[in-house]
């Protein structure tokens, strides 16, 4: 079996196991972390790295982490792309969008990605009748899966609703062109101040504000996880409800303190005992 098979039989098999149909996949962070109960993490990184898997077997724990960046669409194919690699446990080998070396494990990643994102019975089903798709078709493909034009056209070949050469024009043009020409740059957008955020894992925030409820963990830890000042940290946990606990100690009298009876006659057996005579 080729990398492309293994990476679009399990794709298939982890929407099938997950019962996320053939519908396009909403926030991927969140249902990565639902389904594998991973770590999912958004953070800052230099213009060359996309994304990276660890795997800590002692305690058998995988983080997974992509960068905060201005293009959202790419920011999903590598989160589809790093989930590739934990399903097929590449813990061994070249891991990331390292675009110098296309691995089998890479290619078997990138074909997970396309088939994770872009299913052929859900990008049929959404097309409908149109057997040749125009360029507007493309852009509500791009807009309704979240990939990108170069992924939306190897989709819509695999499916054979267009040639090899529209392929490769497609394949040509990006995301913010599409949207300019077909009305949905504010849409965009808003994806892009999504994507261009840092964004901490789901337990360890949520762990984090346990703690600050319990009055053992700072306001400024929860504000350094969240990216925010510690005075709009106090203010969200505030708007939540949330309080520390009051961590005073309650003192006693001695008036308040119980009577104690304590009986001392072995100790005066003992001291007689060990007297010479």
């Amino acid at each position: 079996m080729t990398p492309e098979q293994q990476g679009r039989e399990a794709a298939a098999a982890f929407r099938r196991e997950h019962h996320l149909g053939d519908q396009p996949l909403g926030d991927l962070v969140a249902l990565i972390e639902r389904t594998t109960g991973h770590d999912v993490a958004v953070l800052d990184a230099s213009p060359d790295e996309h994304g990276l898997t660890m795997r800590d077997p002692v305690r058998d724990v995988t983080f997974i982490g992509v960068a905060r960046t201005r293009n959202p669409m790419r920011q999903r194919s590598t989160l589809a792309h790093e989930l590739a690699h934990v399903i097929f446990a590449d813990w061994n080998g070249p891991q990331g969008q390292d675009l110098s070396a296309r691995t089998a494990q890479e290619q078997r990643a990138d074909a997970f990605a396309r088939n994770l994102l872009v299913p052929a019975a859900g990008l049929k089903a959404f097309l409908g009748d149109h057997a040749a798709p125009s360029e507007a078709a493309l852009s509500a493909v791009v807009q309704g899966f979240l990939v990108s034009p170069a992924i939306a056209a190897i989709a819509l070949h695999d499916c054979g609703c267009i040639n090899a050469s529209t392929k490769q024009e497609w394949m040509g043009l990006s995301t913010p062109q599409l949207a300019t020409r077909f009305g949905w740059t504010d849409q965009y957008e808003s994806l892009q101040n999504d994507s261009d955020r840092t964004r901490s894992p789901q337990r360890l925030l949520a762990r984090t504000i346990a703690g600050y409820r319990e009055g053992v963990v700072t306001a400024q830890s929860v504000a350094t996880l969240r990216g925010i000042t510690v005075d709009a940290a106090r203010r969200e946990l505030a708007d939540a409800g949330i309080a520390p606990r009051d961590p005073s100690v309650p003192w006693m009298t001695a008036q308040d303190l119980p009577v104690v009876s304590v009986d001392l006659s072995d100790l005066d057996d003992q001291a007689g005992e060990g007297v010479a005579e």
